[in-house]
């Protein structure tokens, strides 16, 4: 598996034989979305920012459009969306999210969009087994360091790949990485232009933090 982000909320994830892309963005947020093409593609929720679906081109013919709950597979590949709320009055203020748990190459691979609360014992066992987190941190319209660093101790994954953080650019204001990265106590996080990693290479006594570049 490699997983390659693409800006802000944006990540491509493929193997050799399929690909996926969760939050395609449009240029309102302050930079182009570089091109792209994929067989599924995820949107959290309906904001531009997320949810620019016609950037993305098909692999063969359009791609495969998941934008709400349930359960799904194609080619191989199993995708569970799971409805969360973006803030932290149950939805009130801002509605609600879908997160998406991948699994391709017996890996799994949980994307939390745009989360605005921490998780209920119930949603962690709903949630299950996740290997590799992909979890905003900017704060201001998500959760923030502190709500990021509780919900990596509720979930325990092997890996933890930050996202919706201040990048240059940007046309609103979001939280800096540094505060996540200070509140998590990640003073090791590793740097990389994509991850490539196989279930076997997965760490197994420690939580790793990886930094991906912006391609």
């Amino acid at each position: 598996m490699t997983i390659t982000w693409l800006g802000h909320s944006c990540f491509k994830i493929q193997d050799k034989e399929i690909a996926v892309i969760t939050d395609p963005y449009d240029r309102s947020i302050g930079f182009k979305m570089p091109r792209a093409s994929a067989d599924i593609v995820t949107a959290s929720h309906d904001h531009l920012g997320h949810h620019n679906i016609s950037e993305v081109n098909g692999v063969n013919g359009n791609p495969f459009i998941i934008s709400a709950p349930g359960e799904y597979e194609v080619k191989g590949v199993f995708v569970y969306g799971t409805s969360f709320y973006h803030d932290k009055s149950e939805g009130k203020e801002k509605g609600k999210i879908t997160a998406y748990k991948i699994e391709m190459d017996d890996i799994f691979v949980f994307h939390l969009g745009d989360i605005g609360h921490t998780l209920s014992d119930e949603q962690i066992a709903q949630i299950g087994k996740v290997d590799i987190l992909l979890i905003p941190v900017g704060g201001v319209s998500t959760i923030g360091a502190k709500e990021a660093t509780e919900i990596i101790n509720q979930l325990e994954p092997r890996i933890v790949i930050p996202m919706h953080y201040k990048v240059p650019g940007l046309k609103f204001e979001l939280e800096p990485l540094d505060k996540f990265l200070k509140e998590v106590g990640a003073t090791k996080a590793e740097s990389m232009p994509k991850l490539k990693i196989s279930k076997k290479e997965l760490p197994q006594d420690e939580t790793k933090f990886i930094l991906l570049e912006n391609n």
